[in-house]
Formats: C-alpha cells, sequence, structure tokens
C-alpha cells in the first residue's frame, strides 16, 4: 500500500494554446507519470479537434486518462470530474505513477486542492429571490455573514449571490461548508508540484489563432458538422469554434466570417481565463513551456 508521505502530483495548469499537453507529455515521459484531463471540453468524445485534444499518438506515447470519455448530450459536472480524477489519481499511486493533472478548467483544480463544500440543494424560492434581487448585494451579505463578506468584491455579483443563497438556505457561512469540504480534499497531505505556464498574452493569442488555422485545415468544419443538430444550449456545444462554424453550415455567414469569430472568442476566452487564475496563483509556481 502507498503511504501518504509517497504520494506525489504534478498540476500542470495554463490559458489554452500555453503549451500544457506538451510539457504534460514531456514530464511524464521523464518522471514515469499518467496524464490525467483537467479540462471540461476535452472530457467530450465528439470534439478531439475542436477542443485540442491530444491526437491518438500522443496518447499512445503515455497513459492518458479522463479525455473524450463523455458523451454529447450526457449530464458532467465538477463533482463528476473530481470523482473520476480522485479514481485516477489514486490508481497512478497504487500502479507507482505520478499523476499528472493537467488543464485550463481552474474549478477543477479549485476542486481538487480544495474538495467541494457538501451544500445542500438550494431551494428555488431562495435562489430566485436572491438572482433577482436589485438593492446592495453586499450589503446584505455584510448584514448576515461578515466573514463571508470580506473576502468577497461587492462587483462580484455572483459569488456574493452565491454566498448569500447559501446563508439564507441552510443558515450557515459558505465558509463552513467549503472548510468541512477541504477537510476531504483529494490532495490533503500529498506533495504536489505546481506549474503555470506564463506566456505573454500577445504570444497566446497568435498561438491559438495558427492553432485554429491547422483544426480548419484538420477536419474542425466536420466536427462541428457532426454534432450541429444538437441543442445548442448544451456544454459541448458553447466549446469555441462550434457555434461559429455551426452558424456557417447553416449559411448564415462565410467561413472567414466564422474563422475570425471563433478567433475573437478564444481571445476573450483567454481574457477570461487569466482574469480568474490571477486570483489563484499565490500557491502555484510559474513556468515557460
Amino acid at each position: 500500500m502507498t503511504t501518504a508521505f509517497q504520494k506525489r502530483a504534478l498540476l500542470i495548469a495554463g490559458p489554452t494554446a500555453s503549451g500544457k499537453s506538451a510539457l504534460a507529455l514531456e514530464r511524464a515521459q521523464a518522471q514515469g507519470g499518467v496524464i490525467i484531463n483537467a479540462d471540461a471540453l476535452q472530457v467530450y468524445a465528439p470534439l478531439r479537434i475542436l477542443s485540442a485534444r491530444p491526437t491518438p499518438e500522443e496518447e499512445g506515447i503515455v497513459p492518458h486518462r479522463l479525455y473524450g470519455h463523455v458523451g454529447a448530450e450526457q449530464p458532467y459536472s465538477v463533482a463528476a470530474w473530481l470523482a473520476e480524477a480522485r479514481r485516477e489519481i489514486e490508481a497512478a499511486w497504487t500502479q507507482g505513477l505520478l499523476p499528472i493533472v493537467t488543464g485550463g478548467t481552474g474549478l477543477y483544480f479549485a476542486a481538487l486542492e480544495r474538495g467541494l463544500a457538501p451544500v445542500p440543494e438550494i431551494p428555488e424560492e431562495v435562489r430566485s429571490r436572491w438572482r433577482s434581487f436589485t438593492g446592495d448585494l453586499h450589503g446584505e451579505l455584510l448584514r448576515r455573514d461578515a466573514a463571508m463578506a470580506a473576502r468577497l468584491l461587492p462587483s462580484d455579483r455572483q459569488r456574493v449571490t452565491r454566498a448569500l443563497e447559501v446563508i439564507d438556505a441552510t443558515g450557515r457561512s459558505l465558509l463552513d461548508w467549503q472548510r468541512e469540504g477541504q477537510e476531504g480534499a483529494t490532495l490533503e497531505g500529498v506533495a504536489v508540484e505546481r506549474i503555470f505556464l506564463d506566456v505573454p498574452r500577445a504570444e497566446l493569442h497568435a498561438r491559438a489563432e495558427s492553432r485554429f488555422d491547422r483544426m480548419m485545415a484538420e477536419g474542425a468544419l466536420e466536427e462541428a458538422r457532426a454534432v450541429m443538430h444538437l441543442d445548442p444550449s448544451l456544454p459541448m456545444m458553447k466549446a469555441i469554434g462550434v457555434p461559429e462554424l455551426v452558424r456557417h453550415l447553416k449559411g448564415e455567414i462565410s467561413r472567414d466570417e466564422a474563422v475570425a469569430l471563433a478567433k475573437a472568442a478564444t481571445r476573450q476566452f483567454i481574457k477570461r481565463q487569466l482574469t480568474w487564475w490571477r486570483g489563484q496563483l499565490k500557491h502555484w509556481g510559474t513556468g515557460t513551456p
């Protein structure tokens, strides 16, 4: 049995087109590792090209887990990913391999390191009350849960609303629920190396645009054609490139317009990723691929 002091893990995160997959492959070969996906779109089976999944050749070099294993219409969540990732990490340790978790979905890494707060389902009437509230949300939270309010910016309405929903519905601060979840976090007591790939934004944009051109050459349009009949509200259908190429396939815009819109969406996505990670990097090391 693997003891706690022997357990190690490597986390590689970064925005899209930063070189995460290449670095993960390099480290897995050098250190005897298994690569575990932490990208919310690379889990979907129909999107190998448009989600920039590792190629079959790359997957044949070292073990890859949690890639392309979810159906297009299959429900999937952070909790589902965390359960599967925990299983794969434990399996890697059992086999004497280094689990290398890589991807760009920050919420997956947060759940892995902090656990998930086991908050009960919020009643719809409570949810509706706070999501339609037009007054001073942060002031309301400060009055009801000063400790949680101190951690949130007044401008962060989404998180402030969530904190209000939780204390209103459960009578307990979201902080209490988060501490409870962290006690059973997957990486508690594990020796963890963390790398965030820090690439200049202009270079990221150039890489991402070049990669989308390659995707188009490799069959991205046909991949979009195969899923264009599906409900556009499905999470998979919101992957960058899918809405734009589907619009082209329906005759709404030209191919060049679809490509330009997809590249613009990629730049906006990179901006959102970097904004999220700026608040999470205090205990992460940075590097370049």
